[in-house]
């Protein structure tokens, strides 16, 4: 039996494709609530208080601070790791911003998939699986391999011929 593969972002109102640091940020902040051993439903539900309350940059998740970060998680029932993940959210927020200014500049740092895994790795609390849920839907949009990058020029070209 096969199974239809969730779309997490589309799930969840983010738009990858449009490349803007908005969208990717909010895809990373997604993936800061995944990277615990909590149900996706309560995942999501903290990720959806949190868009809600407009904590959708790092600039935002800092002006919140700690005790409303660790509200919003509380309302989504995201409450075994609520103190550690709005601490971590914080920290990660302030470092991306003095090493990197944005998330778009640290993935445009980033030549490669492994290389963009390796820096989101720096980051304290963001290890393998963090780094891997991440890269699952930013590679194909950043990262095309040669051959999604053939096909979408082959298919550029195909609207362009006459029939």
């Amino acid at each position: 039996m096969s199974m239809k593969r969730i779309d997490i972002t589309k799930d969840l109102g983010i738009q990858l494709s449009s490349k803007k640091e908005e969208e990717l940020f909010k895809w990373f902040l997604a993936c800061l609530l995944y990277g615990k051993p909590i149900q996706q439903q309560v995942v999501e539900r903290a990720f959806l208080r949190l868009a809600a309350a407009g904590l959708l940059s790092p600039d935002a998740i800092l002006g919140a601070g700690w005790d409303e970060l660790v509200r919003l998680l509380d309302e989504a029932h995201y409450v075994r790791f609520d103190f550690s993940t709005a601490t971590k959210l914080l920290h990660i927020s302030n470092e991306l911003k003095e090493r990197f200014g944005s998330l778009t500049n640290l993935v445009a740092e980033s030549k490669t998939p492994a290389e963009l895994s390796k820096k989101l790795q720096e980051f304290k609390h963001v290890g393998p699986t963090t780094a891997r849920i991440f890269l699952r839907e930013v590679r194909p949009i950043w990262y095309p391999s040669g051959a999604d990058a053939a096909a979408k020029r082959r298919r550029a070209l195909a609207r362009h011929l006459p029939a």
